[in-house]
């Protein structure tokens, strides 16, 4: 009881600085009511925020569960995910970042994903918008939902035993307590409140993951080579662990390609379109890339000591991507431990948040400005479309909390089952568009079009055909795969097919040419945000 009792101290805590966060950004930014400074942070973020906030709304509770999980509950043959999002997070910090930040103010001074593609190939119609707005709703809500059960997870395993007892439903009252948690400093703060908390969130999130399993591999004495003996030491510790050529490669494959999402996700790339000036996207990469790397090896360690510590297996039940919470509970008691374990436990609130947040905010700006605005209701006031646009955010927020409360044959929706499946379906549908859009001159809006349509539908064919139950297909291959081929060849073929645009390939000149640090020195006080 005094390690529950000091554990929800710590979580008010950390819930009332993530508010308090919030509260002030809004009241800082009571005066900006532009839809740049609510969803873009009016440009200015600096360099360090720029680069923890991108990988905290990143990773989400998949970074501390659902790796750790499968690490500790099919070996080392999951590492090829992590190795793939660590090259993918370089890669993406040094070939998309600079070129995107400099191509979406060149481009209208677009702020959002779909008014800069629309912007970059100067059309006249809203098709791509409401394509892409309609990808980002069905695919972020997915992603939310994640978020959700890795809150309730955590709210389950520490408020349990008391909320059982009254006769409550745990797991809907625990995601209920989350979602609304994400929704007030979200409401309240936009870009800035989203992106400060991030970076408080990403620290709170290096801390943990590098504390926890050192500490407890020293004290509770762990013999790490004897690690994966529930699944045989061999087994557990082979990078191949299947029999057959087929099944490794597209282990293999199916690991990295994870790296190809990074160029298609909306929540990240938005940050790239923040910083104050894509010359301090190196300091960004770097520090970025640093943190991505810590974090995915301790990620992984927690698996592997988890997987050296038979106790904590057995006390599981299968629930393997409960491990980082059990490491905490099982070796930091009393009241003391409580709180000190509940601010470790935080660090699972700061990752499920830091990537909800950031993508409830991206869904509901694609909303307001691709679609609302545009086309619904023309002439909007700024101050009008923001409050649909938080109106947007509680009604994804409510969707995903029905996603995740629903049962399936198998119990429920798991964290990396919704994390891989939305993943796949934004880095297929907008992956090769927006790298095509940076890099060819050619590339037309019917081709972007094109590419979005196809990866998009491709990912849900592939996941139904492949569905237990249905199991059409039993490839083993991540769907990200043909999502991203069909995708990338219906972007070419469709390009090729159509007539060249002059108005399109000028902006593209325009954009390589375009010096985002003379644009940013005439920017307004009102554009003026935090900087770190």
């Amino acid at each position: 009881m005094e390690q529950m009792i000091g554990q929800l101290v710590s979580f008010v805590l950390y819930f009332l600085l993530m508010l308090g966060v919030g509260a002030f950004f809004m009241w800082k930014d009571r005066k900006n009511t532009s839809e740049a400074g609510y969803f873009l942070g009016g440009r200015q973020m600096g360099p360090y925020v720029t680069a923890l906030s991108a990988q905290a709304s990143d990773m989400s509770g998949w970074l501390l569960m659902g790796l750790p999980g499968s690490v500790l509950a099919a070996g080392f043959g999951e590492i090829w995910i992590a190795i793939g999002l660590a090259i993918g997070t370089y890669l993406n910090w040094l070939l998309i970042a600079g070129r995107l930040r400099k191509f979406s103010q060149a481009a209208g001074d677009s702020i959002t994903i779909p008014q800069y593609l629309n912007n970059r190939f100067k059309a006249k119609g809203k098709g791509l918008q409401v394509i892409a707005a309609v990808i980002f709703f069905v695919f972020f809500t997915l992603y939310v939902a994640s978020g959700y059960i890795a809150g309730g997870e955590l709210f389950s395993t520490v408020l349990g035993p008391i909320l059982e007892p009254a006769g409550l439903n745990v797991p809907a009252f625990t995601m209920a307590i989350f979602g609304l948690i994400l929704l007030a400093y979200t409401f309240m703060g936009g870009f800035s409140a989203v992106c400060w908390t991030d970076f408080f969130q990403a620290l709170l999130m290096l801390a943990a993951v590098i504390f926890v399993p050192i500490f407890v591999t020293f004290s509770q004495g762990l013999d790490l080579s004897q690690a994966g003996a529930h699944l045989g030491s061999g087994t557990f510790l082979n990078f191949f662990p299947h029999d057959n050529a087929w099944d490794n490669i597209a282990t293999v494959a199916s690991g990295l390609a994870w790296g190809l999402g990074y160029c298609g996700m909306p929540h990240i790339l938005v940050r790239f379109m923040s910083i104050k000036s894509s010359k301090l996207i190196k300091p960004s990469r770097r520090v970025a890339t640093v943190w991505v790397v810590i974090t995915l090896v301790m990620s992984v360690f927690i698996g592997v000591v988890g997987a050296a510590w038979p106790a904590l297996i057995a006390a599981l039940g299968g629930k393997t991507e409960n491990v980082f919470i059990y490491m905490i509970q099982n070796t930091l008691p009393g009241f003391g431990g409580g709180l000190f374990g509940g601010l470790l436990l935080s660090a699972i609130m700061a990752a499920a948040m830091s990537t909800a947040d950031s993508q409830l905010l991206v869904a509901s700006s694609a909303f307001t400005s691709d679609i609302y605005k545009p086309i619904i209701r023309k002439k909007a006031s700024e101050k009008e479309t923001m409050w649909v646009g938080r109106i947007v955010v509680a009604i994804i927020a409510v969707l995903a909390y029905g996603i995740a409360m629903i049962p399936t044959n198998e119990g429920s929706f798991n964290i990396m089952d919704l994390v891989s499946y939305a993943w796949a379906g934004f880095g297929s549908a907008f992956g090769p568009v927006i790298v095509l859009s940076l890099f060819w001159k050619r590339f037309t809006y019917k081709g972007a079009i094109a590419g979005m349509i196809g990866g998009g539908v491709t990912v849900i064919t592939w996941i139904v055909l492949h569905y237990p139950g249905i199991a059409v297909l039993n490839t083993g291959v991540y769907e990200l795969i043909p999502g991203f081929i069909v995708g990338m060849a219906a972007c070419i073929i469709t390009t090729l097919l159509d007539k060249r645009h002059p108005e399109a390939e000028a902006m593209y000149d325009y954009a390589v040419k375009f010096d985002d640090e003379k644009a940013a020195e005439t920017a307004t006080p009102a554009e003026e945000s935090v900087q770190a």
